[in-house]
């Protein structure tokens, strides 16, 4: 639950929070349907004579007796409104506006509709709604990453530059080993002299290996040693940075074609598995990228970082209806346990501006 906590309160810095958006979509209506005020009516109904030997009491402007109190605070806690078209197609604006795509928010929106049209809706009723059909989207996607018995399970992890693929790598590692693992850390990321010494900081931190190059060196001869080594020293991970590939650069994207051709030389089962570090503050953006690096590298599950940054989270939504691509981690800060297991239900809560107990 600590996790949690740290996620829903970082999840969303910008203004147009989606919880906030929903309250205003009900607020909107402008019609309260007091639930619990209703019963409270109902059970205090005089009887037939009393109400007839008792006058009516004169109005007032403002509450005075216990019950009137109740239903003003009732009413104040219960402000509903009619689920219609028109509250839908709100409903979709804003679920696009948090990055979750048209097609994903027409999805989620028809769902949440399905044998409700017509019934008036609390804010709140609305917010388990949308984290009970984010969290079902979710389910299917939320696998932490396997470990095989194969030794080396070679991890390559690939993503765009500033995707944060260093330092999710460090933390993973970091975790790795703390589970017992044997693991080896490859720095090839040749071209940026502070990736290697961000993982060199991570691998004395954690007391893992980091094999390095000198700085423009191959990248896929270091992949090829890191192998050697690995197979030599019997680990159980050997995680392979690389450098930060912009998806339409085609020289880039040629050299992680050349990482992968020359570690299948070592081991033709080689990448065990591909991690494609996402930046969640790319919105959108992060769709045409899973494309990009699934055709390319065979991308096996997907890590999104920076979700305490200006992000609103949707994206997450979109890729696992679009790609349903294992989702194995999500990381809302640089310490080493702000990155975790990704739980949709504690995701979809967040999201929603629910608490969760």
């Amino acid at each position: 639950m600590a996790f949690f906590s740290k996620l829903k309160e970082r999840l969303f810095k910008s203004s147009s929070k989606l919880d906030e958006g929903l309250e205003a979509i009900v607020d909107e209506a402008g019609a309260t349907e007091p639930v619990a005020a209703e019963t409270l009516v109902a059970d205090a109904q005089p009887s037939q004579a009393a109400t007839k030997a008792t006058p009516p009491a004169p109005e007032a402007d403002k509450p005075t007796g216990i019950l009137d109190r109740l239903v003003g605070r009732a009413s104040a806690a219960e402000q509903r409104r009619t689920l219609d078209d028109d509250m839908l197609e709100q409903l979709e604006e804003l679920l696009i506006s948090a990055d979750m795509g048209v097609d994903t928010a027409l999805r989620v929106t028809a769902n949440m509709a399905e044998g409700r049209l017509g019934k008036k809706l609390s804010a709140r009723e609305i917010k388990e709604l949308l984290a009970a059909e984010v969290a079902r989207v979710m389910e299917q996607v939320a696998k932490p990453m396997p470990i095989y018995a194969h030794r080396p399970q070679v991890v390559l992890v690939v993503g765009v530059n500033g995707s944060g693929k260093t330092t999710t790598i460090g933390k993973l590692a970091s975790q790795f080993k703390a589970a017992g693992k044997n693991v080896v850390i490859a720095a090839g990321d040749t071209f940026r002299a502070a990736a290697v010494e961000q993982l060199q900081v991570w691998g004395d931190r954690a007391g893992v290996p980091v094999l390095t190059a000198p700085e423009g060196s191959d990248p896929a001869s270091l992949a090829y040693d890191a192998m050697t080594r690995a197979q030599e020293e019997g680990a159980d991970l050997l995680m392979i940075d690389t450098a930060g590939r912009l998806q339409n650069r085609a020289d880039l994207m040629e050299e992680l074609s050349k990482i992968i051709r020359v570690i299948r030389k070592k081991d033709e089962t080689a990448p065990h598995n591909t991690l494609l570090v996402l930046d969640a503050t790319t919105g959108q953006n992060a769709l045409s990228q899973v494309e990009t690096f699934q055709k390319l590298a065979d991308v096996s599950g997907l890590v999104m970082t920076k979700l305490d940054g200006t992000a609103k989270g949707g994206v997450l939504v979109a890729l696992a209806d679009k790609f349903a691509l294992p989702i194995h981690a999500i990381g809302v800060g640089e310490q080493i346990d702000d990155l975790a297991p990704f739980d949709p239900e504690e995701f979809a809560a967040a999201l929603t501006g629910l608490d969760q107990s």
